[in-house]
């Protein structure tokens, strides 16, 4: 394999958190209650002179108190930890499709939602379906109620979105905590306690496509994990997707490369690192997805389908084409 330039340093900074280091005031930022007023006159606005959702801008309306509170969620993506809780909208007084139109709204103040399928859904509903996430099946593991272990979304596209939004519609009967873990620490970790497979993180892995591809065209992709640009770092970090394309190829992974996995197995699994949370109905959850990798534990549900756990999710950026392939 070629030879890349790795960061060989301590990465150190507000965005390389351990768990001990977060507090509320890091990552929570709440709704005033100007913005939370903004939110239900603007649902008022939308009750007597209906848009399609897509149609829906981040200035649509006026809504000055909403804007600051998402340039404080902005801040925290860019500058402090890089994953957000915003809370929360009022889901009491919301039907989901205003619910959904007033999240669409405050998102797209961060950045432009953008196709999270090849079909065009821009809107995804993170629920389960009851079906398997098995190689090539183009089941994602979050149409599940599996364990998902740390990742950041769509790393098996040339084109990641920069932010991700979750917004909680309803929790699952028990488990499904949410979880983050700063890219930045898991590469301190790394290079800490398994220095010998750090350049090999920096080296091509086969991703399966999750069958979001043209006819004719492969089923995997290949991409490094670590990707260095001087003195910035981005990742794609999704075990899931890369054991289901090694899988796909008919590919043994080699030693080091099973070794590389196995480190970063084994720093997904370290507490200290991470930081989890309970989402509630109508908190708003953004990460900076190329930075942070996010995951949540195995949940069980309501019978009934109408109380069954209900994310939404938004991929958002302003670089490249809207669609899909970005």
């Amino acid at each position: 394999m070629n030879q890349v330039a790795i960061l060989d340093r301590t990465i150190t900074g507000r965005a390389a958190w351990t768990r001990a280091a977060v507090d509320d005031a890091a990552y929570r930022v709440e709704l005033s209650a100007a913005a939370r007023q903004e939110l239900l006159d603007a649902a008022k606005t939308l009750r007597r002179q209906p848009v399609p959702l897509l149609a829906l801008r981040s200035d649509s309306l006026e809504m000055p108190a909403c804007r600051a509170a998402m340039e404080e969620v902005r801040g925290i993506l860019t500058e402090g930890i890089r994953f957000a809780l915003l809370g929360r909208l009022p889901m009491e007084e919301l039907s989901l499709d205003e619910a959904k139109a007033l999240y669409w709204m405050l998102a797209s103040m961060l950045a432009r939602p953008v196709a999270q399928k090849l079909d065009g859904t821009i809107v995804y509903d993170v629920h389960d379906t009851g079906q398997q996430a098995l190689p090539g099946s183009g089941i994602r593991p979050d149409k599940t109620n599996i364990d998902l272990q740390f990742h950041n979304d769509n790393a098996y596209n040339a084109t990641m979105p920069v932010f991700v939004g979750l917004l909680c519609v309803r929790p699952a009967r028990a488990g499904g905590m949410s979880r983050v873990m700063s890219f930045y620490t898991a590469h301190n970790a790394l290079r800490e306690r398994h220095a010998d497979v750090l350049p090999r993180l920096y080296q091509p892995f086969w991703f399966d496509r999750q069958r979001e591809f043209h006819p004719g065209e492969p089923s995997t992709f290949s991409a490094p994990l670590f990707i260095r640009d001087g003195e910035r770092l981005s990742a794609r970090l999704s075990l899931h997707q890369i054991r289901g394309g090694y899988a796909l190829r008919g590919e043994t992974m080699d030693n080091e490369t099973a070794a590389a996995v196995e480190a970063i197995r084994d720093v997904f699994a370290d507490p200290s690192l991470q930081f989890d949370f309970h989402l509630q109905a109508g908190e708003m959850q953004f990460v900076a997805n190329r930075e942070i990798g996010h995951s949540r534990t195995e949940f069980h549900d309501h019978a009934a389908a109408e109380h069954r756990r209900l994310l939404v999710r938004l991929w958002l950026r302003n670089e490249g084409a809207q669609g899909y392939i970005g």
